[in-house]
């Protein structure tokens, strides 16, 4: 099976205060989904990650895309195929814009 691994070519940085909101938001229920928590730049490319991007971009470390859902399931108050759908299009993102790589 395919193993995920971050381009190492990617810079990347985590937002801590945008976290830090987005986690308290969580806990009083609000939606988050708009409020970026990480942002990445490759080759002038800048992409800024919601809360479920960065945690999927921290997990592509040469897991599958099955490991990666089974880590978020927990986490995530979501539907297992809606979380298993909503990774894989990001991965595809990711990897279209060379930010990902695929290895056997």
């Amino acid at each position: 099976m395919k193993t995920i691994h971050r381009n190492p070519d990617v810079m990347w940085r985590e937002e801590a205060d945008a976290l830090a909101r987005v986690l308290e938001a969580l806990d009083r229920g609000e939606a988050v989904e708009e409020t970026g928590t990480s942002v990445l730049f490759s080759g002038g490319t800048m992409l800024s990650l919601n809360y479920l991007g960065t945690e999927i971009w921290k997990l592509c470390d040469g897991r599958t895309p099955e490991g990666i859902v089974e880590e978020l399931l927990p986490q995530f108050e979501v539907d297992e195929a809606v979380l298993r759908e909503d990774v894989q299009a990001f991965l595809d993102e990711l990897a279209v814009k060379g930010f990902i790589r695929y290895a056997e």
